[in-house]
């Protein structure tokens, strides 16, 4: 969690796996465009830092956060990803709907990660305004994109064996 005592791009490099022989997926809600283009941006930013491979990293959007679940299984099912990563932002309104979108989305992945023998990552900001989704996407608290990144890499390399350290 962002917040002013923690950027959601810090991280040790010395603690992150090594990514080279990682097939990833991510998903991106188009809903928040300028936002979660940001994050994709850092996902991909800090993927590639790590050492996976631009071919071995398949992307995919849907319309919106609440279908993050749904093209996150089309991606493990139709990629064979070692991870996937879910993007997407979703903004306090006037109604109710932030709620049941965010709970959604939060079974939905966490489903996902009981049913399929691989780590779905939960890169979704879930923000009050706009600015604090700025903020978190590339603004003053770093980008969420980037944490989902390396939480990735370190799922992945739970799953394939032994740390290294």
């Amino acid at each position: 969690m962002a917040s002013s005592l923690k950027n959601l791009s810090d991280h040790d490099p010395a603690a992150i796996p090594d990514g080279t022989q990682l097939r990833v997926g991510i998903v991106v809600a188009e809903w928040n465009e300028a936002v979660t283009a940001s994050l994709l941006e850092g996902a991909l930013k800090t993927l590639k830092r790590y050492g996976v491979k631009e071919d071995q990293i398949h992307i995919r959007t849907v319309p919106g956060t609440f279908e993050l679940t749904y093209g996150a299984r089309f991606i493990a099912n139709q990629y064979s990803p070692d991870v996937v990563i879910c993007l997407g932002c979703v903004i306090q309104g006037e109604t109710r709907h932030f709620d049941f979108i965010c709970q959604g989305v939060t079974e939905g992945i966490t489903r996902l990660n009981l049913d399929y023998e691989i780590p779905f990552i939960f890169g979704v900001l879930t923000t009050e305004t706009l600015q604090q989704a700025v903020d978190r996407s590339g603004g003053k608290y770093g980008n969420k994109g980037d944490e989902a990144a390396v939480t990735a890499l370190k799922m992945a390399a739970l799953r394939k064996g032994p740390s290294k350290s």
